[in-house]
């Protein structure tokens, strides 16, 4: 789950809420900055969060998952979602157009570039011996 209220007392002032997605090697600023303007935007939006799940998500059958988003499965992929979707990002100048580009063709060029010219470890298991 991107966004987790976990169990608790049950007091109100102990109440919390994790946000899980980050990458542990980002940017503590820009992460924090681009999660507030994707709380704000769905809030003056009023986009639903979706119906709360309380299962634990690895346990459910394929059928109960379907309907389930899932988080981009590759730096490329969550690039290309961020290249299709920002202008939430940029209201009040918090990002500028500008900023958002050219994070997005330095992360392609340097690290998603640099991770397709490399097999993965699992694909020189598979064929290193053969």
């Amino acid at each position: 789950a991107a966004i987790r209220i976990p169990a608790n007392s049950g007091q109100e002032s102990r109440r919390s809420l994790e946000f899980r997605c980050p990458d542990g090697a980002c940017n503590p600023y820009l992460s924090a900055s681009a999660v507030l303007m994707a709380m704000l935007d769905g809030i003056l939006n009023r986009i639903s969060p979706g119906m709360p799940q309380d299962k634990d998500l690895y346990d459910l059958r394929p059928e109960e998952r379907a309907g389930l988003e899932c988080t981009p499965s590759s730096l490329d992929a969550a690039l290309t979602a961020l290249e299709n979707n920002h202008d939430f990002l940029t209201r009040n100048d918090v990002f500028t157009p500008d900023v958002i580009e050219r994070w997005i063709r330095h992360k392609r060029e340097a690290d998603v570039n640099a991770i397709l010219q490399r097999p993965h470890p699992y694909e020189f298991a598979l064929y290193f011996d053969c």
